[in-house]
């Protein structure tokens, strides 16, 4: 239902302690119910109420378990902004995680990217970007290049951002008591203003291939 987040209950964590490391089917069935009402259904309920802040958060997805161990011990879930443009959320034994990404590009969409980060206007912006977000403690990665790409000169003053072929600006959110209150409701939406400029950036320079 929405509306209805409380917190991860205390005994999530437990939960999760009982997947570490590679376990048996026999010991995923048991906790397979305990997993969904602790661990998963939180995420469903706080995704709710984020989504019922702003229309943009309202397509979101919380994965289901797979059968790689890591996805029962990581709870995965997702914000979509733009054609793979979004807010990834990650609850596990180290509490909360939140990144921005744009990844996994389309074809045409790294073209598109690059043209956008020479352009001295918009390429200006998302390097200004860029360092706040790093100055408010997230940190940048993504599939970067080795090189400059071919057709760039290797001495661009924003050649660092042109080797990038997704961009993602990843934060731990924390694993303190507020994880089992509403108040991590606020966490998120705090953190998601943090990387709105970032994922607008990107939504109106690479979300469509050409």
């Amino acid at each position: 239902m929405r509306g209805q987040f409380t917190g991860w209950p205390e005994q999530a964590m437990d939960v999760l302690w009982q997947l570490q490391g590679e376990p048996t089917h026999a010991t995923r069935e048991r906790y397979r119910a305990d997993r969904e009402r602790l661990v998963r259904q939180p995420m469903i309920a706080l995704l709710n109420e984020v989504a019922d802040t702003d229309p943009r958060y309202e397509d979101f997805s919380v994965w289901h378990y797979r059968t790689d161990s890591w996805w029962w011990q990581h709870q995965g879930a997702v914000i979509r902004l733009g054609r793979k443009i979004e807010i990834g959320l990650r609850f596990d034994l180290d509490g909360l995680r939140i990144q921005g990404a744009w990844w996994y590009p389309d074809p045409g969409q790294v073209d598109m990217f690059r043209k956008a980060v020479a352009s001295e206007g918009s390429g200006r912006e998302l390097s200004a970007i860029v360092e706040d977000v790093q100055k408010k403690g997230y940190d940048i990665s993504g599939d970067v290049m080795k090189r400059p790409p071919r057709g760039y000169p290797t001495d661009h003053s924003r050649t660092n951002l042109l080797r990038h072929r997704s961009l993602i600006a990843a934060r731990l959110l924390g694993c303190e008591e507020w994880l089992h209150t509403p108040e991590a409701v606020v966490r998120v939406l705090s953190a998601a203003a943090d990387l709105d400029a970032l994922l607008m950036w990107l939504v109106r320079h690479v979300k469509r291939a050409v």
